[in-house]
Parts: structure tokens; sequence; C-alpha cells
């Protein structure tokens, strides 16, 4: 029979190798302690979603020493939804989170006590996604089709704003609402015309299962436009180590920087990295689409990462407008600027 210790000292030895190689997992979390090597600081990062493309930039961050020069030791771990990782990071369940701005917003109302600290994808998306043999070319396509929605989340929540400024009357499209995996469903078994999601998610996916192509109706073709995902940390980290937070950013910024110029290298460091991971092509297609998505006209050129004050000022409004947030308070309120990267 093998021994107690030796069991004890197996387990030890596996979850050294985990923190390491910083894959992504849903465990338990150590806080911001610094016990990484040569002093780096080791750090707990929860994604929004299980890994995708969009995270490329973190893996290959890693795997190229990145985080480490920052005096980093990161660690990755997968989420289940923006709201469940804001909620994680502001009860100190993990040290930062990569989340949706209309969630950090609503969560931040109802007093979590998290910021932002850098919005990444600075465009929008939230998309109505059908197939292209389908028909639909354009908003008005929609009238009598039925779209899978998820009740609650951003897409759907603006959906009614998306119609309403595509001139489509909201009574004209039916919706199904599904969770995220359902949604998927019903389009691949044809219950549904398309579904309401992320153009560089869910799309991808379903194309690469069922072997056709895919039409996006992007919410921001029609001048509705809003802050995406991006990192959050803690008020308290925020406070007391400021130097970690901007180490962060900084090094978040750097590897995306980095995997947008060499996509198939980012993604390939994600490759088994999570029993939930996309095959590669789909990986790849999913991150080409994300660098369309990290800039505005105010940040173009600028470091990614960089957020301008006019483009959090609308995207507050809009919320407000859309009801996701109850009214529209100063961008402080939401988002602490100290650790903006440099460019």
């Amino acid at each position: 029979m093998i021994s107690r210790n030796r069991l004890a000292l197996t387990a030890a030895v596996a979850g050294m190798a985990l923190a390491l190689s910083a894959c992504g997992n849903s465990g338990a979390d150590d806080s911001a302690s610094s016990g990484g090597a040569d002093g780096e600081k080791s750090v707990s990062l929860m994604l929004n979603w299980y890994p995708y493309g969009e995270h490329a930039p973190f893996y290959y961050g890693v795997e190229q020493g990145i985080f480490k020069k920052h005096g980093i030791n990161l660690t990755i771990k997968a989420g289940q939804g923006s709201t469940k990782t804001v909620q994680a990071v502001g009860s100190g369940q993990v040290d930062f989170g990569w989340a949706d701005t209309p969630a950090v917003l609503a969560n931040i109302d109802k007093g979590v006590k998290v910021k932002s600290v850098g919005v990444f994808l600075q465009t929008t998306p939230s998309s109505v996604q059908v197939y292209k043999d389908s028909g639909v070319t354009t908003p008005a396509d929609l009238k009598g089709k039925t779209i899978a929605v998820s009740a609650g989340d951003a897409p759907t929540t603006m959906f009614p704003t998306y119609l309403k400024m595509a001139g489509v009357n909201e009574s004209d499209v039916k919706t199904q609402n599904l969770d995220p995996a359902g949604k998927i469903a019903a389009v691949l078994t044809n219950k549904v015309d398309g579904l309401i999601g992320f153009a560089h998610d869910q799309g991808p996916t379903i194309a690469s299962k069922s072997g056709k192509e895919m039409t996006y109706l992007r919410y921001s073709d029609v001048g509705l436009n809003y802050f995406s995902t991006g990192l959050i940390a803690p008020d308290g980290t925020i406070e007391k180590d400021p130097e970690l937070v901007k180490k962060l950013v900084a090094a978040t910024s750097e590897a995306f920087a980095a995997a947008e110029k060499d996509p198939e290298a980012a993604v390939k460091t994600m490759s088994g990295k999570d029993p939930q991971m996309p095959k590669d092509d789909v990986l790849l297609e999913q991150w080409k689409q994300t660098t369309e998505l990290l800039h505005t006209d105010a940040t173009t050129g600028k470091a990614p990462g960089l957020n301008a004050t006019s483009d959090w000022d609308s995207t507050i409004k809009l919320l407000a407008g859309a009801g996701l947030i109850k009214e529209a308070k100063p961008a402080d309120t939401y988002f602490n600027s100290a650790a903006q990267p440099q460019g």
C-alpha cells in the first residue's frame, strides 16, 4: 500500500506543476503572495468563461515569459460567466478577473468591491449570428425569425436597443430563452434561426461543428457600441498594492500585442490546457476575430488596454439607457485609471 506521506508528496508536486504551467482550472485559489521564483508574486486570474480564443494572450504571455518579466507568476482559472467572476474577485476567491464590462458595472452598483483597471475588448462582439445560407443579411431580414437568447446577459438586454437602432420592431422578432450551451445546440439542430452572443466565441464554434459559414449582424454596425471584456481588481488591492495592479495591466497589454503579431503561435500555447478547450482551428479564428475588437477610434494605434474617457462615458450612458445599470455615474465609479499601459 502507498503511504499517506507519499500520497501527500505526490499531490503537492502535482499542485506545483499546475501553478507553474498556468493551466485553466476552476478550483480553490491562493491569494496573491510573494512565493514565486526570483521574487515573483503568485497571482490568480479568473476568466469570464471556459478558455477560448480571446484568452490566447494570457497563455502566450505565460509561455513567453512576459508575465514573469513583470514579476508575476500567473495562474489562469476558467470562469463560468462574467457575473460569477466579478463576485469571485470581490469576495477574495481569486486575485484578479477578466470580465464583461456590463456585468462589472452592474455588480459594482450592487455593492461588489471591484473596479475595472483596463478594458481590452473595446468594440462589443455582441451580434445576431445566423447561418450564411439563412437568407438573413440585414436586420430587416430578422422579421419572423426565432432567435435564441439568454435572459439577463448584456447582448440579450441590449437586443431591443439594437433592433430600434436598426429600424426593426421588437415584436417582429421571436426570441427563445436558453442557456449558453443550449443556444448553440438549438442553432446546430435548426430549432432556431440564430442566436445572440459574442461573434468571436459561438460563431466559429458553430461553423466548425456544422461545416457551414456564419453571418454576423453586429450591434456595432448600427452604431451600438460599448466596452466588453477587460481586467478587474478588488478595491483593496488597488488601494494597498497599486504596483501589482500596474504590473499585471502592463504584462497583459504586452501579451496582447505579442499575440496579435503571431496568432498561430499564441493559440498553440492553449492546446490541451483545459478539457473544455475548442479545437486549434477554432481557437485561431476566435483570436483573429478578437484582434478586430481591441480599439475604438479614440484608441487606434495605442497600446492594448489603454482606455479613453470618452469611450467610458459612452458605455456608461448606453448601459444606463438600456437599464443594465440604474443611472449614468462618473467613470471613476467603475474604472481606476492609475494602472493604464504606456503608449
